[in-house]
Protein backbone atom coordinates (compact mmCIF):
# COMPACT_ATOMS: atom_id res chain seq x y z
CA UNK A 1 0.00 0.00 0.00
CA UNK A 2 1.30 3.71 -0.62
CA UNK A 3 2.08 5.88 1.85
CA UNK A 4 2.24 9.49 2.82
CA UNK A 5 4.69 10.85 5.78
CA UNK A 6 2.85 13.16 8.40
CA UNK A 7 5.03 15.03 10.14
CA UNK A 8 3.48 15.37 14.12
CA UNK A 9 4.93 17.45 16.65
CA UNK A 10 3.97 18.20 20.18
CA UNK A 11 2.57 21.64 19.04
CA UNK A 12 0.13 19.22 17.53
CA UNK A 13 0.68 21.26 14.39
CA UNK A 14 2.41 21.00 11.54
CA UNK A 15 5.75 23.04 11.25
CA UNK A 16 7.48 24.29 8.30
CA UNK A 17 10.08 22.39 6.96
CA UNK A 18 12.84 24.55 7.82
CA UNK A 19 12.09 24.52 11.22
CA UNK A 20 11.32 20.64 11.12
CA UNK A 21 14.71 20.47 9.99
CA UNK A 22 16.01 22.63 12.25
CA UNK A 23 14.51 20.87 15.14
CA UNK A 24 15.37 17.28 13.76
CA UNK A 25 18.90 18.47 13.49
CA UNK A 26 19.00 19.48 17.39
CA UNK A 27 17.52 15.98 18.86
CA UNK A 28 20.43 14.02 16.48
CA UNK A 29 22.89 16.54 17.45
CA UNK A 30 21.61 15.73 21.36
CA UNK A 31 21.52 12.43 20.59
CA UNK A 32 25.08 12.00 19.58
CA UNK A 33 26.42 13.63 22.68
CA UNK A 34 24.22 11.00 24.66
CA UNK A 35 26.36 8.51 23.10
CA UNK A 36 29.40 10.33 23.91
CA UNK A 37 28.45 9.95 28.09
CA UNK A 38 27.04 6.42 27.91
CA UNK A 39 29.55 4.86 25.41
CA UNK A 40 32.94 6.83 25.26
CA UNK A 41 32.55 8.21 28.88
CA UNK A 42 31.15 5.28 30.53
CA UNK A 43 33.12 2.59 28.77
CA UNK A 44 35.95 3.50 26.58
CA UNK A 45 37.97 6.28 28.94
CA UNK A 46 38.69 3.34 31.10
CA UNK A 47 40.77 2.17 27.90
CA UNK A 48 43.41 4.75 27.70
CA UNK A 49 43.27 5.48 31.64
CA UNK A 50 44.12 1.27 32.01
CA UNK A 51 48.10 1.80 32.23
CA UNK A 52 47.72 5.53 34.62
CA UNK A 53 45.06 2.88 36.66
CA UNK A 54 47.41 0.05 36.32
CA UNK A 55 50.38 1.53 37.89
CA UNK A 56 48.91 4.01 40.71
CA UNK A 57 46.68 1.05 42.14
CA UNK A 58 49.67 -1.51 41.49
CA UNK A 59 47.46 -3.98 39.44
CA UNK A 60 48.84 -6.93 37.27
CA UNK A 61 47.54 -6.31 33.28
CA UNK A 62 45.05 -9.29 34.34
CA UNK A 63 42.99 -7.64 36.91
CA UNK A 64 43.24 -4.57 35.14
CA UNK A 65 41.45 -6.18 32.43
CA UNK A 66 39.31 -7.68 34.66
CA UNK A 67 38.17 -4.44 35.58
CA UNK A 68 36.83 -3.59 32.03
CA UNK A 69 35.47 -7.07 31.83
CA UNK A 70 33.15 -5.81 35.11
CA UNK A 71 32.23 -2.91 32.91
CA UNK A 72 31.27 -5.31 29.96
CA UNK A 73 28.95 -7.60 32.30
CA UNK A 74 27.38 -4.87 33.37
CA UNK A 75 26.44 -4.10 29.70
CA UNK A 76 25.36 -7.74 29.44
CA UNK A 77 22.85 -7.59 32.40
CA UNK A 78 21.36 -4.37 31.14
CA UNK A 79 20.58 -5.86 27.26
CA UNK A 80 18.41 -8.45 29.25
CA UNK A 81 16.72 -6.21 31.38
CA UNK A 82 16.32 -4.07 28.17
CA UNK A 83 14.78 -7.01 26.74
CA UNK A 84 12.32 -7.77 29.83
CA UNK A 85 11.31 -3.94 30.11
CA UNK A 86 10.38 -3.34 26.42
CA UNK A 87 7.24 -4.78 27.06
CA UNK A 88 6.71 -2.90 29.81
CA UNK A 89 7.83 0.22 29.68
CA UNK A 90 8.55 2.64 26.71
CA UNK A 91 11.61 3.08 25.37
CA UNK A 92 12.50 7.13 26.04
CA UNK A 93 11.91 5.91 30.20
CA UNK A 94 14.32 3.12 29.48
CA UNK A 95 16.99 5.54 28.03
CA UNK A 96 16.56 8.45 30.55
CA UNK A 97 16.95 5.80 33.31
CA UNK A 98 20.01 3.99 31.53
CA UNK A 99 21.77 8.24 31.13
CA UNK A 100 21.55 8.63 35.02
CA UNK A 101 23.21 5.24 35.86
CA UNK A 102 26.00 6.28 33.80
CA UNK A 103 26.21 9.86 35.32
CA UNK A 104 26.43 7.96 38.68
CA UNK A 105 28.96 5.52 37.74
CA UNK A 106 31.00 8.35 36.65
CA UNK A 107 30.77 9.78 40.19
CA UNK A 108 31.63 6.60 41.46
CA UNK A 109 34.72 6.39 39.35
CA UNK A 110 35.81 9.77 40.40
CA UNK A 111 35.67 9.09 44.42
CA UNK A 112 37.13 5.52 43.75
CA UNK A 113 39.67 4.70 46.37
CA UNK A 114 40.79 1.66 44.62
CA UNK A 115 39.76 -1.02 42.17
CA UNK A 116 36.48 -2.17 43.99
CA UNK A 117 34.62 0.70 44.26
CA UNK A 118 36.28 1.51 40.75
CA UNK A 119 35.05 -1.50 39.89
CA UNK A 120 31.36 -0.87 41.32
CA UNK A 121 31.55 2.56 39.01
CA UNK A 122 32.08 0.68 36.00
CA UNK A 123 29.62 -1.62 36.33
CA UNK A 124 27.20 1.61 37.07
CA UNK A 125 28.46 3.01 33.57
CA UNK A 126 27.99 -0.61 31.67
CA UNK A 127 24.62 -0.77 32.82
CA UNK A 128 23.76 2.58 31.87
CA UNK A 129 25.24 2.52 28.64
CA UNK A 130 23.45 -0.66 27.51
CA UNK A 131 20.13 0.97 29.09
CA UNK A 132 21.21 4.01 26.95
CA UNK A 133 22.20 2.63 24.10
CA UNK A 134 19.76 -0.06 22.67
CA UNK A 135 16.59 2.48 22.83
CA UNK A 136 19.20 5.50 21.30
CA UNK A 137 19.37 4.43 17.38
CA UNK A 138 15.30 4.16 17.19
CA UNK A 139 15.25 7.29 18.52
CA UNK A 140 17.67 9.13 16.76
CA UNK A 141 15.81 7.51 13.97
CA UNK A 142 12.43 8.79 14.25
CA UNK A 143 14.29 12.17 14.67
CA UNK A 144 14.39 13.28 11.00
CA UNK A 145 12.69 11.90 8.12
CA UNK A 146 13.12 8.37 6.55
CA UNK A 147 15.12 8.78 4.11
CA UNK A 148 17.80 10.06 6.60
CA UNK A 149 17.67 8.04 9.54
CA UNK A 150 20.86 5.88 8.66
CA UNK A 151 22.71 8.74 8.31
CA UNK A 152 20.92 10.45 11.91
CA UNK A 153 21.93 6.33 13.32
CA UNK A 154 25.55 7.23 11.80
CA UNK A 155 26.23 10.10 13.79
CA UNK A 156 25.42 8.44 16.75
CA UNK A 157 29.24 6.78 16.38
CA UNK A 158 30.78 10.29 15.27
CA UNK A 159 29.46 11.33 19.06
CA UNK A 160 31.12 8.54 20.42
CA UNK A 161 34.12 9.60 18.54
CA UNK A 162 34.11 13.06 19.89
CA UNK A 163 33.81 11.36 23.25
CA UNK A 164 36.87 9.00 22.81
CA UNK A 165 38.88 12.68 21.23
CA UNK A 166 37.76 14.63 24.46
CA UNK A 167 38.89 11.62 26.70
CA UNK A 168 42.41 10.58 24.66
CA UNK A 169 42.98 14.85 25.06
CA UNK A 170 42.06 15.22 28.66
CA UNK A 171 43.73 12.40 29.67
CA UNK A 172 47.09 13.15 27.70
CA UNK A 173 47.02 16.42 29.65
CA UNK A 174 45.97 15.74 32.96
CA UNK A 175 49.02 12.65 33.04
CA UNK A 176 51.67 14.68 31.55
CA UNK A 177 50.84 17.51 34.17
CA UNK A 178 49.86 15.30 37.18
CA UNK A 179 51.20 12.18 36.85
CA UNK A 180 49.42 8.45 36.91
CA UNK A 181 48.01 9.20 40.12
CA UNK A 182 45.54 11.71 39.05
CA UNK A 183 43.38 9.54 36.85
CA UNK A 184 40.16 10.27 39.04
CA UNK A 185 40.33 13.91 37.98
CA UNK A 186 39.52 12.58 34.12
CA UNK A 187 36.24 11.20 35.18
CA UNK A 188 35.56 13.84 37.65
CA UNK A 189 35.36 16.45 33.99
CA UNK A 190 33.62 13.77 32.37
CA UNK A 191 31.06 13.92 35.55
CA UNK A 192 30.71 17.74 34.76
CA UNK A 193 29.94 18.04 31.37
CA UNK A 194 28.03 14.53 31.22
CA UNK A 195 25.29 15.84 33.80
CA UNK A 196 24.78 18.56 32.12
CA UNK A 197 24.16 17.19 28.97
CA UNK A 198 21.95 14.77 30.63
CA UNK A 199 20.10 17.38 32.36
CA UNK A 200 19.26 19.33 28.69
CA UNK A 201 18.32 15.31 27.21
CA UNK A 202 16.27 15.07 30.29
CA UNK A 203 14.39 17.84 29.64
CA UNK A 204 13.76 18.00 25.99
CA UNK A 205 13.89 14.98 24.12
CA UNK A 206 10.93 12.69 23.96
CA UNK A 207 9.93 10.24 21.38
CA UNK A 208 6.87 9.11 20.52
CA UNK A 209 5.96 5.55 21.01
CA UNK A 210 2.51 4.10 20.09
CA UNK A 211 2.59 0.69 21.12
CA UNK A 212 4.99 -1.93 23.44
CA UNK A 213 6.92 -4.63 22.41
CA UNK A 214 5.22 -7.63 22.77
CA UNK A 215 5.55 -11.57 21.78
CA UNK A 216 9.02 -11.03 22.85
CA UNK A 217 10.27 -14.44 24.00
CA UNK A 218 13.18 -15.35 26.40
CA UNK A 219 15.99 -12.35 26.37
CA UNK A 220 13.49 -10.68 23.19
CA UNK A 221 15.14 -13.69 20.89
CA UNK A 222 11.88 -14.57 19.55
CA UNK A 223 11.88 -11.40 18.07
CA UNK A 224 15.45 -11.65 16.99
CA UNK A 225 14.85 -14.27 14.77
CA UNK A 226 12.28 -12.78 12.80
CA UNK A 227 15.05 -10.66 11.49
CA UNK A 228 15.69 -11.45 8.24
CA UNK A 229 19.87 -12.86 7.86
CA UNK A 230 19.48 -12.65 11.95
CA UNK A 231 22.62 -15.46 12.38
CA UNK A 232 25.14 -13.77 10.27
CA UNK A 233 24.14 -10.45 11.48
CA UNK A 234 24.24 -11.81 15.37
CA UNK A 235 27.37 -13.27 14.33
CA UNK A 236 29.34 -10.01 13.09
CA UNK A 237 28.02 -8.65 16.41
CA UNK A 238 29.65 -11.06 18.58
CA UNK A 239 32.83 -11.19 16.16
CA UNK A 240 33.10 -7.56 16.26
CA UNK A 241 32.71 -7.71 20.35
CA UNK A 242 35.58 -10.01 20.56
CA UNK A 243 38.22 -8.27 18.33
CA UNK A 244 37.52 -4.41 18.92
CA UNK A 245 38.82 -4.52 22.87
CA UNK A 246 41.43 -6.70 22.15
CA UNK A 247 42.76 -4.06 19.80
CA UNK A 248 41.11 -0.27 21.82
CA UNK A 249 41.47 -1.48 25.08
CA UNK A 250 44.94 -2.13 25.24
CA UNK A 251 46.15 -0.06 22.10
CA UNK A 252 47.84 2.89 24.64
CA UNK A 253 49.33 0.24 27.09
CA UNK A 254 51.21 -1.76 24.17
CA UNK A 255 52.47 1.00 22.36
CA UNK A 256 53.81 2.55 25.86
CA UNK A 257 55.09 -0.96 26.52
CA UNK A 258 56.07 -3.01 23.64
CA UNK A 259 57.31 -0.15 21.41
CA UNK A 260 58.72 2.47 23.79
CA UNK A 261 55.98 5.23 23.39
CA UNK A 262 55.49 7.80 25.80
CA UNK A 263 52.35 8.69 27.42
CA UNK A 264 51.73 11.99 25.52
CA UNK A 265 52.55 9.88 22.33
CA UNK A 266 50.22 6.46 22.91
CA UNK A 267 47.54 9.32 23.79
CA UNK A 268 47.80 10.94 20.17
CA UNK A 269 47.20 7.89 18.35
CA UNK A 270 43.97 6.70 21.03
CA UNK A 271 42.86 10.82 20.06
CA UNK A 272 43.42 9.99 16.37
CA UNK A 273 41.19 6.80 16.75
CA UNK A 274 38.23 8.81 17.98
CA UNK A 275 38.58 11.72 15.59
CA UNK A 276 38.48 9.21 12.85
CA UNK A 277 35.50 7.55 14.18
CA UNK A 278 33.45 11.13 14.07
CA UNK A 279 33.51 10.16 10.21
CA UNK A 280 33.56 6.42 10.37
CA UNK A 281 29.93 5.89 10.90
CA UNK A 282 28.46 8.66 7.93
CA UNK A 283 30.87 7.77 5.43
CA UNK A 284 30.66 3.60 5.96
CA UNK A 285 26.66 4.28 5.82
CA UNK A 286 27.11 6.33 1.91
CA UNK A 287 29.10 3.45 1.23
CA UNK A 288 26.74 0.19 2.11
CA UNK A 289 23.57 2.70 0.73
CA UNK A 290 25.82 2.40 -2.62
CA UNK A 291 27.13 -1.67 -2.25
CA UNK A 292 25.30 -2.65 0.54
CA UNK A 293 25.12 -3.72 4.31
CA UNK A 294 27.01 -7.44 3.37
CA UNK A 295 30.05 -5.96 1.02
CA UNK A 296 30.82 -2.56 3.06
CA UNK A 297 30.89 -4.88 6.02
CA UNK A 298 33.26 -7.43 4.27
CA UNK A 299 35.73 -4.89 3.59
CA UNK A 300 35.00 -3.34 6.67
CA UNK A 301 36.35 -6.76 8.63
CA UNK A 302 39.20 -7.66 5.97
CA UNK A 303 40.57 -3.53 6.66
CA UNK A 304 40.50 -4.50 10.31
CA UNK A 305 42.50 -7.51 10.24
CA UNK A 306 45.22 -6.00 8.02
CA UNK A 307 45.31 -2.54 9.84
CA UNK A 308 45.90 -4.16 13.20
CA UNK A 309 48.35 -6.22 11.30
CA UNK A 310 50.33 -3.23 10.15
CA UNK A 311 50.36 -1.44 13.81
CA UNK A 312 52.46 -4.50 15.44
CA UNK A 313 56.52 -2.94 14.15
CA UNK A 314 55.32 -0.07 16.05
CA UNK A 315 56.83 3.23 14.06
CA UNK A 316 56.07 5.90 14.81
CA UNK A 317 54.69 7.50 11.97
CA UNK A 318 53.01 4.64 9.98
CA UNK A 319 51.24 4.09 13.24
CA UNK A 320 49.56 7.48 13.36
CA UNK A 321 47.95 6.71 9.65
CA UNK A 322 47.04 3.46 10.75
CA UNK A 323 45.12 4.63 14.24
CA UNK A 324 43.08 7.09 11.94
CA UNK A 325 42.29 3.57 9.96
CA UNK A 326 41.46 2.38 13.29
CA UNK A 327 39.18 4.78 13.92
CA UNK A 328 37.27 4.73 10.68
CA UNK A 329 36.34 1.26 10.95
CA UNK A 330 35.81 1.00 14.49
CA UNK A 331 32.78 3.15 13.60
CA UNK A 332 32.10 1.97 10.50
CA UNK A 333 31.53 -1.78 11.86
CA UNK A 334 28.81 -1.20 14.37
CA UNK A 335 26.86 1.55 12.70
CA UNK A 336 26.28 -0.51 10.03
CA UNK A 337 25.47 -3.24 11.58
CA UNK A 338 22.67 -1.20 14.37
CA UNK A 339 21.55 0.19 11.04
CA UNK A 340 20.75 -3.11 9.30
CA UNK A 341 18.59 -3.95 12.66
CA UNK A 342 16.69 -0.94 12.01
CA UNK A 343 16.01 -1.01 8.72
CA UNK A 344 14.41 -4.89 9.02
CA UNK A 345 12.57 -4.55 12.64
CA UNK A 346 9.11 -3.76 12.71
CA UNK A 347 8.43 -0.95 16.03
CA UNK A 348 7.37 -3.96 18.45
CA UNK A 349 10.42 -5.78 17.72
CA UNK A 350 13.20 -3.92 17.77
CA UNK A 351 13.68 -3.02 21.74
CA UNK A 352 13.84 -6.90 22.28
CA UNK A 353 15.61 -7.74 19.22
CA UNK A 354 18.06 -5.41 19.45
CA UNK A 355 18.13 -5.92 23.16
CA UNK A 356 19.21 -9.35 22.18
CA UNK A 357 21.90 -9.04 19.78
CA UNK A 358 23.68 -6.45 22.45
CA UNK A 359 23.00 -9.47 24.96
CA UNK A 360 25.15 -11.86 22.52
CA UNK A 361 27.53 -8.96 21.85
CA UNK A 362 27.98 -8.05 25.62
CA UNK A 363 29.19 -11.41 25.98
CA UNK A 364 31.82 -11.24 23.61
CA UNK A 365 32.88 -7.83 25.25
CA UNK A 366 33.04 -9.30 28.57
CA UNK A 367 35.41 -12.51 27.44
CA UNK A 368 37.64 -9.67 25.14
CA UNK A 369 39.53 -7.45 27.78
CA UNK A 370 40.19 -10.44 30.58
CA UNK A 371 41.21 -12.71 27.34
CA UNK A 372 43.53 -9.77 26.15
CA UNK A 373 45.27 -9.09 29.40
CA UNK A 374 45.98 -13.02 30.33
CA UNK A 375 47.01 -13.31 26.72
CA UNK A 376 49.91 -10.46 27.42
CA UNK A 377 50.62 -11.59 30.82
CA UNK A 378 51.73 -15.34 29.48
CA UNK A 379 53.37 -13.85 26.46
CA UNK A 380 55.16 -11.00 27.92
CA UNK A 381 53.71 -8.90 24.68
CA UNK A 382 50.78 -7.65 23.27
CA UNK A 383 51.64 -8.82 20.15
CA UNK A 384 49.57 -11.81 20.23
CA UNK A 385 46.61 -10.01 21.51
CA UNK A 386 46.52 -7.88 18.11
CA UNK A 387 47.11 -10.84 16.17
CA UNK A 388 44.05 -12.90 17.24
CA UNK A 389 42.09 -9.25 17.03
CA UNK A 390 43.17 -9.93 13.28
CA UNK A 391 42.07 -13.30 12.94
CA UNK A 392 38.67 -12.73 14.31
CA UNK A 393 38.47 -10.39 11.67
CA UNK A 394 39.31 -12.77 9.00
CA UNK A 395 36.23 -14.46 10.27
CA UNK A 396 34.00 -11.44 10.30
CA UNK A 397 34.38 -11.16 6.88
CA UNK A 398 33.13 -14.44 5.68
CA UNK A 399 30.37 -14.04 8.36
CA UNK A 400 29.26 -10.98 6.65
CA UNK A 401 28.88 -12.26 3.28
CA UNK A 402 26.06 -14.26 5.00
CA UNK A 403 23.63 -11.87 5.03
CA UNK A 404 21.04 -11.22 2.38
CA UNK A 405 21.50 -10.10 -1.05
CA UNK A 406 20.28 -6.60 -1.40
CA UNK A 407 21.59 -3.86 -3.94
CA UNK A 408 20.31 -0.79 -1.41
CA UNK A 409 19.21 -1.57 2.00
CA UNK A 410 16.08 -0.02 2.60
CA UNK A 411 13.98 0.84 5.96
CA UNK A 412 11.11 -1.70 6.90
CA UNK A 413 8.00 -0.39 6.48
CA UNK A 414 6.15 0.66 9.49
CA UNK A 415 3.22 0.14 10.38
CA UNK A 416 0.26 2.18 10.31
CA UNK A 417 -0.49 3.07 14.49
CA UNK A 418 -4.27 2.25 16.05
CA UNK A 419 -6.22 5.63 15.95
CA UNK A 420 -5.20 7.29 19.24
CA UNK A 421 -5.97 10.36 21.14
CA UNK A 422 -4.42 13.34 20.43
CA UNK A 423 -1.50 13.94 22.99
CA UNK A 424 -1.40 17.00 24.88
CA UNK A 425 0.97 19.98 24.01
CA UNK A 426 4.01 19.46 26.23
CA UNK A 427 6.56 23.11 25.38
CA UNK A 428 9.31 21.09 26.63
CA UNK A 429 10.02 17.84 24.32
CA UNK A 430 11.63 18.26 20.97
CA UNK A 431 9.92 14.86 19.68
CA UNK A 432 10.30 15.04 16.45
CA UNK A 433 8.88 11.48 15.87
CA UNK A 434 7.51 10.56 11.38
CA UNK A 435 4.70 8.64 11.47
CA UNK A 436 2.76 6.55 8.66
CA UNK A 437 -0.57 7.13 7.69
CA UNK A 438 -2.15 6.18 4.57
CA UNK A 439 -2.39 7.86 1.61
CA UNK A 440 -5.50 8.36 0.84
CA UNK A 441 -6.13 9.87 4.62
CA UNK A 442 -6.39 12.60 5.87
CA UNK A 443 -3.16 13.49 7.38
CA UNK A 444 -1.91 12.45 3.74
CA UNK A 445 -3.86 15.32 2.52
Amino acid sequence: MPVAWSFVTDLGSEAPTRQRRLMGAAAVILMALVAAIAQSFGRFTYGVLLPAVRDDLGLSNTVAGSLATVNMAAYLVGSLIVAVASSRFRLLSIMRIGLVLAIIGQALATISPGPAVLGVGLFAQGLGGALTWIPAPVVTADAIAPERRGLAVGFLGAGMGLGVVFAGQLASIVRSTMGDASWRNVYFVQLIIGAVIAAVVLLFIGHRQERLSSGTGVGGFSALRRVPGWVPMVSGFVIFGLLYLLVISFLTTRLEDDSGWTSSQASLAFTLVGAAMIFGGPLFIALSDRIGTRWTLAMSFAGWAITTTLILPGWFVPTIFLSVAVGLLFAAMPTVLTVYVVSNTSTDDYGPAFAATTFCFGIAQMISPQLGGFIADTAGSFTPVFLLSASLAVVGMFASLGLPRRNRPGFAAVPSPEPAATPQPDWRYINMTYEVAPADSAAAR
